[in-house]
């Protein structure tokens, strides 16, 4: 859910085999009308998944080029799939549905969290965003490279059932440097931009909280760290001997 970024105890058991689950809809529905407050997961419900692909979490705060750098770096490494994630946001000029975002009613949206639809999801100023669970982890399963773009809260949850993810956090240079570009766009009125760089000076915060963290001022300069992470990422003892059990064996 990359917009989520505009608006927060890792379990043990990589390296098991990936293993099909039997989802029970009542007790999923029961837990998750338990759960009160802005953000919600159903990492409760699910066992750790084993992945031989790589699973990449990229977020930042709005506007420090998340969204460009992401869509360079698949133009640079088609082998990564993109998750869509589902929004009940309203489409911006230019996007579509199934490319940006699922674009999603609410009522239809709060049914899927009740069907346990959800790896994560969270309310961010009155719009919920969420990331489709099964369709990850079976992607992961076959062996293939997932990247998701979520804020950080939606990172901490997912590290909970898949701890081998390489989080990366796209800073801007500057406050100042954000607030140019976030009124560079010019699709925000100056209370939301006030909002966001409030929201940004939080969010920063838990920068910390990821493996890696990248400036980005020269935009192909941010591109070029962000494919060295990829890069060694794929090379990790852990996901070779996944890869390449065959061989090992």
């Amino acid at each position: 859910m990359s917009d989520a970024a505009e608006g927060g105890q890792r379990r043990s058991g990589y390296g098991q085999a990936f293993r099909p689950f039997v989802l029970n809809i009542s007790r999923i529905r029961r837990r998750a009308r338990q759960r009160n407050g802005l953000y919600c997961s159903l990492s409760c419900l699910f066992p750790v998944f084993a992945m031989s692909g790589s699973l990449y979490i990229v977020a930042a705060p709005s506007g420090a080029g998340k969204t460009t750098l992401v869509r360079l770096l698949l133009e640079c490494e088609p082998a990564i799939r993109l998750s869509i994630s589902y929004t009940t946001r309203a489409p911006r000029a230019g996007e579509e549905n199934g490319r940006e975002y699922h674009f999603v009613a609410v009522d239809e949206f709060k049914c899927m969290i009740e069907a346990g639809d959800f790896l994560e999801w969270a309310e961010v100023h009155g719009n919920y965003y969420g990331t489709s669970r099964r369709w990850i982890a079976e992607r992961l399963a076959a062996g293939e490279d997932v990247l998701l773009e979520i804020d950080w809260q939606g990172a901490e949850q997912v590290r909970k059932l898949f701890p081998a993810a390489i989080g990366v956090f796209i800073l801007p240079p500057s406050m100042d440097e954000l607030a140019r570009r976030l009124i560079a766009r010019g699709t925000d009125s100056e209370a939301v931009i006030s909002r966001r760089l409030a929201a940004a000076a939080d969010e920063m915060r838990h920068a910390p909280e990821f493996d890696y963290a990248i400036i980005n001022n020269q935009l192909q300069e941010a591109l070029e760290d962000l494919r060295v992470i990829v890069h060694a990422s794929r090379l990790r003892s852990a996901v070779q001997t996944a890869r390449l059990a065959e061989l090992l064996a």
